[in-house]
């Protein structure tokens, strides 16, 4: 089997599409991948498809191809099984373009419940298991350039050609460690596609120490980060390019209620003002600050009660980690155990599968 021309980009291409369509639609698995590139815009614009069935590997070109929806029924139904590596941003990228995609299998996730890094990369997961040493030289290609050389689509198509291989071998691993059940659960998680994308009202969760600020503050901040996040939506552009994180904590910290004040600003980008100033002003009487707003937080020094509960709360992961030779990150990560340590009851290490791993003890460690 080896790699063809890439569907699409050339000529009418209705044939070889439905072609794919059905065999997709009729194959028990089907790897993916995707290239794109994400630098100048909002969303992630798809710039290759990658698919190895049991019989081939295919590249689509998605760039210059008005038959990419064809292959949308085959993605969304729940059988054939997808296998990707790291599915969360392939999935965030063929979305906007061909829908859901559904019955998934992430090699990362598998291989992490096996007992490797929660974070392993394809090519680390090939060579472990596989004893293959893949070629990442085009790690950094941009992908959006026309024509592709051979040696980019070698590059596209290996990084499909080992998925099936790893499934079968990290199945059986799984199974041999009693873990099937948290598999699927995770699998299943995937198939969420509301966790893909955040909503302007919940952006501001993103932003770094905005709760440690008085409330007043804090409410400028969720309708600041709101309106960056709609508007860099409308305009698929990056965030940054709309207000970049230094000049909305400017802006919070600050509240200017006059283009004059906002001028004073050096965290702003030129032409920020011109263009946006007008809004920002209207965003700061929106939130309704009082005219003298209260000293900004000053650098707090740590609650040694809180210190030493989350190093606690982290003995008692490492443990169990290590009674099942798995990754702590796998059962919890530092912001899990603050949020255990918070009393919220929706913190991951307290739900599904890990509750009863790791939640109970948690927990009683409190």
């Amino acid at each position: 089997m080896s790699a063809i021309k890439p569907i699409g980009g050339s000529g009418d291409d209705l044939p070889l599409m439905q072609e794919l369509a059905a065999e997709l639609s009729a194959a028990p698995v089907i790897g993916l991948d995707t290239e794109f590139l994400r630098e100048r815009t909002y969303r992630a614009q798809l710039c290759l498809l990658q698919v190895a069935t049991p019989a081939r590997y295919v590249l689509v070109d998605p760039l210059d191809n008005p038959h990419l929806a064809l292959l949308s029924p085959a993605l969304a139904a729940r059988q054939p099984v997808k296998i990707l590596h790291a599915a969360r941003q392939d999935l965030e990228v063929l979305y906007p373009a061909l829908g859901p995609v559904a019955g998934l299998f992430d090699t990362q996730v598998a291989a992490g419940l096996v007992g490797m890094a929660a974070q392993i990369g394809y090519a680390d997961l090939v060579r472990r298991l596989l004893g293959v040493e893949l070629d990442k030289s085009h790690t950094r290609t941009d992908w959006s350039q026309r024509p592709l050389s051979a040696a980019q689509l070698v590059y596209a198509v290996d990084d499909v050609r080992y998925l099936a291989p790893l499934r079968d071998l990290l199945l059986e691993q799984t199974d041999k460690l009693g873990r099937m059940a948290w598999l699927d659960e995770e699998m299943r998680a995937l198939d969420n596609a509301d966790n893909l994308f955040v909503a302007p009202e919940r952006a501001w969760e993103r932003l770094k120490g905005i709760t440690d600020l008085d409330a007043d503050r804090q409410k400028l901040a969720r309708l600041l980060a709101a309106w960056r996040e709609q508007r860099a939506s409308d305009r698929d552009r990056p965030r940054s390019w709309i207000l970049d994180d230094a000049g909305l904590r400017a802006i919070v910290q600050r509240a200017p209620r006059t283009a004059a004040q906002l001028a004073e600003l050096s965290e702003l980008a030129p032409g920020f003002i011109e263009h946006s100033g007008a809004h920002i002003i209207g965003l700061v009487q929106q939130a309704g600050l009082p005219a003298v707003l209260p000293p900004l937080p000053g650098r707090s020094r740590p609650d040694p009660e809180a210190t030493a509960r989350l190093k606690q709360l982290a003995n008692v992961v490492t443990g169990v980690a290590n009674s099942l030779q798995i990754n702590t990150e796998i059962l919890a990560t530092r912001r899990d155990l603050e949020q255990v340590a918070s009393g919220n009851p929706q913190a991951a290490p307290l739900c599904g599968w890990r509750r009863e791993v790791i939640g109970a003890a948690l927990l009683a460690a409190l």
